[in-house]
């Protein structure tokens, strides 16, 4: 199952124009507020040039890139969270998600209305993170009436529980969210029974004009963007979401050499993904062969045997070894009997720590 993005943000800030580029289709982007009424998913392929090195060296039947899934949900607005403009239906979207990408309008242009009239990023995060914790605040409300009764029957697992709730309640009415509050394991484990929205790591889009991804220093509403993502402990990416829709229509030689003009070392949409991956603590394996080319996502920390699991839970519970090589090994010998006479061809046990770009060929036997 691919990963889950949500794109969210303010009516007219260009999630459905962003969510057009991700995934080259049409879905409506009209100029007023709720054009996008039913949540919109897309999957995409993660770019990975790895991939395309080894499909280059083994010329396979097929090549499968791992994908990452975005969820275009519609503009809210103040009192989202009691049920305004959209409200909460579009916030029960937003809990499914991994993690959340927050496009914020960084661009002035008088013929696009703006919800709140002006241009200020700063306020507009606000306006959409306020309403994510009033959301969880309620959750956790409602969830503290129902532990509270278990709690006075001096319920073990009901104390400890109730014990968290009642230090989110006032963490969430201070207007933070869920994600700063210090939690050991246990207690993570716990609130992610919850769902709560703000737990969920956060990339601000700043979404601007050509001009402003050209000169991103002389961005005004892009440092302010960064900055506020900085003192958040959360990451951020300046786009045009209009170039990235025009980019997704070229093919990869036009693309690159539009980058290239630009003086962009990668696409605003790849840049997002690959910050998705970082901060939800991804990485990537790869499986090679004259029948197939595969990149494979895997939490960083994973051993080879749940790494084997991640093709087919037989190799997991019938796992021997993993024969094992490094792609820059490929890249640059070219072959997996050059690696082999180099010695950089190894047998790992089931206590491996498997590695961001690490070809791998599971033994296994059930």
């Amino acid at each position: 199952m691919p990963l889950q993005a949500g794109i969210v943000g303010l009516p007219n800030v260009g999630k459905s124009t962003l969510f057009n580029a991700i995934t080259n289709s049409q879905v409506e982007a009209a100029n007023y507020p709720f054009a996008t009424i039913a949540p919109n998913v897309g999957v995409v392929e993660v770019p990975d040039a790895r991939i395309d090195r080894l499909t280059e060296l083994f010329q396979p039947k097929k090549t499968i890139y791992t994908t990452f899934e975005f969820t275009d949900i519609a503009g809210l607005v103040k009192g989202a969270s009691k049920g305004e403009g959209l409200g909460n239906q579009f916030l029960s979207n937003i809990r499914l998600t991994d993690a959340i990408c927050h496009v914020v309008r960084c661009f002035d242009d008088p013929n696009i209305t703006h919800v709140e009239t002006t241009i200020d990023p700063v306020r507009d995060i606000e306006i959409i993170n306020l309403e994510l914790i009033l959301a969880d605040l309620q959750t956790v409300e409602n969830r503290i009436a129902k532990v509270e009764r278990k709690a006075k029957t001096k319920d073990k697992e009901a104390v400890a529980e109730l014990s968290l709730l009642k230090r989110l309640q006032p963490h969430l009415e201070a207007g933070e969210p869920a994600r700063t509050l210090e939690m050991d394991e246990e207690e993570q484990a716990m609130v992610k029974g919850y769902g709560l929205i703000t737990m969920k790591p956060v990339i601000y889009i700043a979404n601007t004009d050509e001009e402003g991804v050209s000169s991103p220093e002389d961005n005004v509403y892009w440092q302010q963007v960064k900055d506020y993502a900085a003192r958040h402990d959360s990451e951020a990416v300046l786009l045009c979401a209009k170039m990235e829709e025009d980019l997704s229509g070229m093919d990869r030689e036009e693309k690159q050499a539009f980058l290239d003009e630009l003086g962009l070392p990668a696409s605003g949409l790849d840049q997002v993904i690959t910050r998705a991956y970082a901060i939800l603590g991804l990485q990537t394996f790869l499986t090679a062969g004259p029948d197939e080319c595969r990149a494979w996502t895997f939490r960083k920390g994973m051993k080879a045997p749940e790494c084997a699991g991640v093709i087919h839970s037989d190799f997991q519970r019938g796992f021997i070894k993993a024969e094992v090589y490094r792609f820059q090994d490929m890249d640059e010998l070219e072959s997996e009997a050059a690696i082999r006479e180099a010695g950089r061809m190894r047998m790992e046990g089931k206590e491996y720590v498997v590695q961001d770009g690490d070809v791998m060929h599971f033994r296994f036997n059930v």
